[in-house]
């Protein structure tokens, strides 16, 4: 056997047993199943810091599945750091939910839109080798769903409606 041979040989021997003692390090956060069967971090919420209110009258009766003063109210609190007022529940909000309701309501459309995504992600499950190094489709699957953000800007811009989070336009 020729050096050149042997030399290649051994380096190829030891760039394959390099390569199996590494581990996947990379988060696989973008992958459409996960073989975790762990919590969903996401899901969990911080409760507010216990407060004794000035005036305990102000406190709601107790109710069985009612809420608390503490609890987390991601939505509301964004819409106060925003600038807006806090959400209001009760009449107020029942105006807007019956006008957004108009057309009418499915009542199951979390389940119905799971079982929807499901079978999409199915079909579009990816090639033989995407999933067999669990490389991420999923920017390819929903490509067809995606907006272009620069093309609606633009759009937007051209009918003169503000958008004051957006990049200012080109100079000219």
């Amino acid at each position: 056997m020729r050096p050149s041979v042997l030399a290649f040989s051994v380096m190829l021997g030891a760039s394959t047993l390099l390569a199996a003692c590494g581990g996947d390090t990379a988060p696989n956060l973008m992958n459409l199943r996960t073989d975790s069967a762990g919590p969903d971090e996401f899901s969990i919420l911080p409760a507010k810091q216990l407060q004794l209110p000035e005036d305990l009258a102000v406190l709601p009766p107790p109710t069985p599945n009612g809420t608390n003063l503490v609890d987390p109210d991601p939505m509301g609190d964004a819409i106060v750091a925003l600038g807006g007022k806090p959400r209001l529940d009760g009449p107020a909000d029942n105006g807007i939910v019956s006008y957004a309701s108009r057309g009418g309501v499915t009542p199951n459309i979390r389940a119905l839109l799971a079982a929807e995504d499901l079978e999409f992600r199915q079909r579009n499950n990816g090639r033989l080798l995407e999933r067999w190094f669990k490389v991420t489709t999923y920017f390819k699957a929903y490509r067809a769903q995606s907006l272009d953000q620069y093309a609606e800007l633009l759009r937007w811009r051209a009918k003169g409606v503000a958008t004051p989070s957006a990049p200012p336009p080109p100079a000219q």
